[in-house]
């Protein structure tokens, strides 16, 4: 008798187990298992809630604002540096190839014989900027190199934009022929710190800047030894000497080249003293 009401419970109880998960009751277990992925939840929508910069607000800044907006939010590591660089390359190269495309399509983008020209002028530039971090003590690292990559995008974007339209007077026009087909990039119009904004300069100050410049330069080559100084200088020189260029894109090189050669440490970097205000600034 007992058996038989044994198993009657045990039925009864199985069919109430089922017809509570038939009309929406939860089992205890699968309730358990239920809460496990609701506690992540929050992290994942509070991701979601902060959308990234779209590239036409990150190239509003500065690239150390930039870099600095997201080790702040990030990490303050080499790793949220680099991550830094790396978006706003990225953003950079997009708008340097929506312009291509726009002076493509529009025809009044370089002609075969000037982008050519350009090829080895790029080609001459990344054979120095190979050289000049390798000819540093310490040689250069992944930080500092990615910093190279960064702002040596600036003469390609410029190469692009000295083909684009000119907005001008009637007077204008008639005294300024058109870009020539072989014609150098000119440089970038970069914001250069206070100072050292030779933008800001009347001429005879333009040209002492340039001196100046060329004189940084100059002592940064014979602190180097023989073998690197030659080889550096015959690099440099294959850019200037094999390329006509406009006097502001040779003092945007001259940046170039004392940014790549002087000493260089990491904002977060504990075990170094910290070092004077470089010379070349960050170029945009």
């Amino acid at each position: 008798m007992w058996r038989i009401v044994k198993i009657v419970f045990v039925v009864a109880s199985a069919s109430g187990l089922i017809s509570g998960v038939a009309y929406g009751q939860t089992p205890p277990q699968a309730r358990t298992q239920a809460q496990a992925p609701s506690q992540a939840q929050p992290q994942q929508k509070q991701d979601s809630d902060r959308p990234a910069p779209t590239c036409s607000k990150i190239l509003q800044m500065t690239s150390p604002e930039w870099i600095a907006n997201v080790t702040a939010i990030h990490d303050s590591s080499e790793d949220g540096q680099l991550r830094g660089i790396r978006i706003y390359g990225d953003c950079y190269d997009a708008r340097t190839k929506r312009l291509a495309a726009a002076l493509g399509k529009s025809g009044k983008g370089p002609l075969m014989g000037a982008r050519g020209d350009f090829r080895d002028f790029e080609s001459a530039i990344k054979d120095f900027t190979a050289k000049a971090l390798a000819a540093t003590n310490p040689p250069a690292d992944a930080l500092k190199s990615a910093y190279a990559s960064l702002y040596e995008k600036q003469f390609r974007y410029a190469f692009f934009q000295s083909y684009e339209p000119k907005i001008a007077s009637a007077s204008d026009a008639a005294s300024k022929t058109a870009p020539h087909a072989n014609a150098a990039p000119t440089a970038p119009k970069y914001p250069a710190p206070a100072s050292s904004d030779a933008s800001s300069k009347t001429a005879p100050s333009d040209a002492d800047y340039m001196t100046k410049v060329k004189n940084r330069f100059g002592e940064l080559l014979e602190a180097l030894p023989d073998d690197k100084l030659h080889a550096l200088h015959a690099a440099f020189g294959n850019i200037l000497g094999l390329h006509p260029t406009s006097s502001a894109t040779q003092l945007a090189l001259y940046r170039y080249a004392i940014f790549l050669l002087e000493p260089f440490t990491s904002q977060n970097s504990l075990d170094s003293k910290p070092l004077a205000k470089p010379f070349s600034s960050p170029p945009f």
